[in-house]
């Protein structure tokens, strides 16, 4: 049985499978509150991997790649919704409260804790919407994300260093981001906004660091990692093509061959 991912309202999503399920690489521009209603996500990042089990809620910040794989519960059923924190409604709250966040949140990517009451019968509260027996208004869609965002608050104070940094990504290293990054398959846009810096000045500065273009930088560092784990580490062709970022196994046999000269199966 095939899996399905809805949106119940522009800022509320469903997912649910029913058997393991490979998501797409994702660039999340803007933060969510998720909660996993059954089976558990496996999420990797840049910072490594995250496990979110059963009746977990996970804060996931803006401007990440994330990765997902997820795996349905005993009873064989993956549910998990989430609900995104879009900055206009987050500016808003912060003048209507007058808060203003003067420093950056440097905590770590896993952020997921166990549900109080509160926040266990916030989710319950969309049940509804999921199951389509109520239809949200726009003005009932913003009240949920507004009370969401005093739940956040109300568990984690601290959690407003992260909520309220309206700052743009600065510029960072751009060698030692591509090298942490580079099997997500995204935009160059995406690569572009998360390393701080317009199209323009991503590809001027890329062409500094790495002597070509992204495209071709990255095809390259893909396949030099692809030929390091079939020949060393024995790894099969379709057991890591998707790892690295190529989007189907014909298109890895091809790039392979066209930069070594040689298949797979031949090294």
């Amino acid at each position: 049985m095939e899996g399905k991912r809805e949106i119940i309202f522009d800022r509320l999503v469903y997912s649910c499978v029913f058997e393991k399920h490979r998501g797409h690489e994702e660039f999340i521009p803007e933060h969510f509150l998720g909660f996993q209603l059954s089976g558990e996500t496996h999420a990797f990042h840049a910072d490594g991997n995250t496990v979110i089990p059963e009746n977990t809620i996970v804060l996931v910040r803006k401007n990440q790649l994330i990765r997902t794989i997820k795996y349905p519960s005993k009873t064989g059923k993956y549910q998990f919704v989430s609900i995104t924190l879009d900055k206009e409604t987050l500016q808003q709250y912060a003048i209507e409260n007058k808060i203003a966040v003067k420093k950056r949140y440097d905590g770590k990517q896993k952020l997921f804790f166990e549900p109080d009451d509160f926040l266990q019968n916030y989710f319950i509260s969309l049940t509804p919407y999921l199951n389509k027996k109520k239809e949200a208004t726009p003005r009932l869609a913003d009240l949920k994300i507004r009370e969401a965002i005093e739940l956040l608050l109300q568990s984690n104070p601290d959690f407003k260093h992260i909520l309220f940094d309206f700052s743009e990504p600065y510029k960072i290293d751009l060698e030692e981001f591509m090298n942490h990054n580079y099997m997500f398959n995204v935009s160059t846009a995406s690569f572009a906004k998360l390393t701080g810096r317009s199209m323009s000045s991503f590809k001027r500065d890329f062409s500094k660091t790495f002597g070509t273009t992204p495209k071709q930088w990255l095809r390259d560092k893909r396949l030099d990692e692809a030929f390091y784990r079939i020949k060393h580490k024995k790894q099969k062709p379709a057991d890591i093509y998707l790892d690295l970022g190529f989007e189907n196994l014909s298109h890895f046999y091809f790039s392979f061959k066209q930069k070594f000269g040689l298949t797979t199966s031949e090294i």
